[in-house]
């Protein structure tokens, strides 16, 4: 059987999976696999019936619209997908329920500068950080790969104090705007962001591959039904998507 046959034929048996009717489910996600997540979960919802409301927080950070501040305050949610770092700290503070985290997707970090713009030389190590010290702004996110920056990147290359009065966490669509002239993101951030155009990623010696991953949400009444939309993001059904988004599935 071809594999895309396959892929359909598996797919298909995972959808009809024995579900409650009416279910509802509700996620919570961040940034960098929600186009994939957006692209596909219309196919999810058509199949099965379940209705998914979503609503976004950062993976890391204690700012109120983090998602471990929302869970901290009460949110309700049945799942939650967000990098790695992020779901280990949920984990630590019990808000997970065990043996219910899977991996999905994996990119690495790139840069990004307005649509028409020039795009920067950051094929090297040493290119990467000229790049930096001569842009007149620099914009991440308070984030995962924020904090990579800030606390590790940024400092190894011995440029944090220049970088810091020129630096924002608004993100790429402060670049999109023109407000920002670079932005450091993961890939699956930048490449679906319009008014922007994607330079490439950063060389692989200061490289941070971000992994994103779903889980089910300790107290969560819809076990049956989040279990079934996490295997979806996690099946042949999201491949393309998550190659379009400068991504490689988690098996891979």
């Amino acid at each position: 059987m071809p594999h895309a046959s396959r892929i359909i034929l598996a797919v298909t048996v995972l959808l009809l999976l024995p579900a409650a009717s009416f279910a509802q489910i509700k996620v919570i996600a961040s940034g960098g696999f929600r186009a994939v997540y957006a692209e596909i979960l219309p196919e999810f919802e058509r199949a099965t019936g379940i209705k998914v409301t979503t609503t976004t927080g950062q993976s890391l950070g204690d700012s109120p619209t983090s998602i471990r501040s929302q869970l901290r305050r009460g949110e309700t949610a049945d799942i939650v997908i967000l990098s790695r770092e992020g779901l280990a700290e949920l984990m630590e503070e019990g808000r997970i329920a065990p043996g219910t985290d899977t991996d999905l997707a994996r990119t690495p970090l790139g840069v990004a500068v307005r649509a028409g713009a020039p795009k920067p030389d950051i094929s090297t190590v040493e290119a990467f950080k000229r790049t930096l010290l001569n842009a007149k702004s620099v914009t991440f996110t308070s984030s995962t790969s924020g904090v990579y920056l800030q606390t590790v990147l940024f400092p190894r290359l011995g440029i944090a104090d220049q970088l810091k009065p020129k630096s924002t966490t608004v993100g790429v669509t402060s670049v999109a705007k023109g407000e920002a002239e670079i932005a450091i993101q993961p890939a699956s951030e930048l490449i679906p962001i319009p008014g922007v155009d994607f330079v490439g990623i950063i060389p692989e010696e200061i490289q941070k591959v971000n992994t994103y991953a779903a889980a089910i949400v300790a107290g969560s009444t819809q076990m049956d039904a989040a279990r079934r939309l996490i295997r979806f993001l996690a099946s042949g059904a999201a491949t393309a998507a998550i190659q379009k988004n400068g991504m490689e599935p988690a098996g891979q």
